[in-house]
């Protein structure tokens, strides 16, 4: 499975599910770096606390909602919090299938369009 197939892709993961890519191979390594995109587990409501500070701080938000579903009521106030977030940084939100949530801060749109080949 390659790296945004594990980022994007369903299931329980890990930090040990992560690639770590060595930028030293390249020219340049990133400098001024304002944006990082950070991964979350959501297992109730107070982890929506760091991924509200993050999305506030500027930070894209990928978050792992595998243990709700959908119709969860707690997953139903979680959403609407973050949906609020979104709304206050000038931000986007999206749900991508059943299993995760992406939170960008403002200045970032998510596409609903998967890329084709």
């Amino acid at each position: 499975m390659g790296l945004m197939s594990k980022l994007l892709g369903g299931g329980q993961r890990s930090t040990g599910d992560y690639l770590e890519l060595d930028i030293d191979d390249f020219d340049a390594a990133p400098s001024g770096i304002d944006m990082e995109i950070r991964i979350a587990t959501i297992s109730d409501k107070q982890d929506v606390i760091p991924i509200k500070d993050a999305v506030y701080d500027g930070d894209i938000v990928i978050a792992d909602i595998t243990r709700h579903t959908t119709t969860d009521r707690t997953m139903e106030h979680i959403s609407d919090e973050l949906k609020q977030v979104a709304r206050e940084v000038g931000g986007d939100i999206v749900q991508k299938d059943d299993d995760q949530l992406i939170i960008a801060p403002s200045g970032v749109s998510i596409s609903r369009e998967k890329l084709e080949k």
